[in-house]
């Protein structure tokens, strides 16, 4: 994993469950990657239940996301807290959210009678982490800034496949969904134009241009 500047501000992790969990972790034979990687299985479950896009389906989709997140809080905190940090952990600590972005918001679209606006923002939320780690390239702190980071993202569609079991329970319809699909779309790219206006200015203000 990378260093604490470079990591998601995420308020659970001094939570006591997180750091209770984390610790028996460090202590089993599981490792941080092998965590990050279970990110994807959870996304994946996910992602099929939103193809089926029926009520209790949705609940699970919910649910899956959770378990997603959960699997990319505590990955961190074992191999930081933990002591078992690996050399590989950068690269699992971003491409299985990347697979995971991929598989929940290409899902949506589909479910909700959209497939493009489902690739669209799954490329928009690849672009985020793209122009994220291009700062940091650039010798500059990671910007994690919304308006629709990641977790920005999750919680949208976990709230959207909610209302949506509820919708589709009373009016047989899925304007929760492609509400969803439209908002992490349009906010995963204003995401990129913020964090680009960012890392430009810091740059400025580090070059004394």
């Amino acid at each position: 994993m990378s260093n604490d500047s470079n990591r998601r501000p995420i308020a659970a992790r001094a939570s006591g469950w997180a750091r209770s969990v984390s610790a028996a972790l460090a202590r089993s034979s599981v490792t941080p990657n092998q965590i990050s990687v279970l990110s994807i299985v959870f996304a994946a479950l996910g992602a099929w239940l939103l193809w089926r896009a029926t009520p209790w389906a949705l609940v699970g989709v919910a649910v899956c996301i959770q378990l997603r997140l959960v699997c990319n809080l505590l990955d961190g905190m074992v191999a930081m807290e933990g002591g078992k940090k690996t050399p590989t952990g950068a690269l699992y600590n971003e491409f299985p959210d990347r697979i995971a972005d991929s598989l929940l918001i290409v899902a949506l679209g589909h479910a909700c009678g959209a497939p493009w606006l489902g690739w669209l923002g799954a490329l928009a939320a690849a672009l985020t982490a793209y122009v994220r780690l291009a700062g940091g390239s650039l010798g500059l702190p990671q910007d994690f800034r919304g308006p629709m980071a990641k977790q920005h993202r999750m919680a949208v569609l976990t709230l959207a496949c909610l209302l949506g079991a509820a919708e589709l329970v009373f009016a047989q319809t899925q304007w929760a969904l492609r509400m969803a699909a439209w908002v992490i779309a349009v906010g995963a790219l204003l995401t990129c134009i913020t964090r680009s206006r960012a890392i430009a200015t810091a740059l400025h203000t580090r070059d004394g241009a």
